[in-house]
């Protein structure tokens, strides 16, 4: 019994790596995002710190699996993890991609807020599209305002400050395909430069909305 709870335990560690690694989170961002110190999250993947529950709790809620699919080794040696729908500030997040590097997938929702949620724009390395299904997507980029409906799409890079959230009272859903490495699809916006244009904001009619 002892040592099935020593091998389980054992590879805790190596699953925490691969899945950080799977969705190119860094040390730094996956202890802002639970509140675990760098140096001890650190020591978990190399397997020198023992893993307790008040440890993998907010470690599955943060990658989007269960505790199970942490602890449990599987059997047959499939290496797969099945990762689920993640809800942080309101905004659930379903991966829909699982390959290591390059662009990542994901289906966003954002409930529907009357009390229009104050903007709070971010910035990270990377570049960012965005494809709206149903709802109306509020988009903060930069200096701009935007408003995309069902059909539009935006790309920008995510060095310019950005925030997304739900035009009304109705919720919004929408795709968003993700590179760290600069990858681009087909529209483009760039921080503002001499003699440069504004972001750019497109649809399936080229159409662009302004709040």
């Amino acid at each position: 019994m002892d040592n099935d709870l020593d091998q389980a335990l054992g590879a805790v560690g190596p699953r925490l790596r691969a899945l950080r690694r799977q969705r190119e989170t860094t040390l730094a961002d996956l202890s802002a995002a639970t509140g675990i110190s760098v140096s001890t999250l650190s020591r978990l993947e190399a397997g020198v710190r023992r893993p307790t529950l008040e440890l993998l709790l907010p470690l599955a809620r943060a990658h989007g699996v269960t505790l199970d699919e942490l602890v449990d080794a599987p059997s047959t040696g499939d290496p797969r993890i099945h990762l689920r729908p993640v809800t942080r500030h309101g905004m659930t997040m379903l991966p829909l991609t699982r390959r290591p590097g390059g662009i990542q997938a994901y289906k966003l929702v954002i409930p529907g807020d009357a009390r229009r949620a104050e903007p709070d724009p971010q910035t990270h390395e990377g570049y960012e599209w965005l494809y709206v299904l149903n709802g109306r997507l509020r988009v903060v980029l930069g200096d701009q305002d935007l408003v995309l409906t069902p059909g539009e799409a935006a790309e920008f890079d995510t060095r310019v400050p950005h925030w997304f959230g739900s035009a009304d009272a109705e919720p919004v859903e929408f795709l968003s395909l993700f590179g760290r490495q600069g990858e681009r699809a087909h529209l483009r916006a760039r921080p503002k430069l001499p003699h440069l244009g504004d972001h750019e904001v497109g649809g399936t009619s080229g159409d662009r909305h302004r709040r």
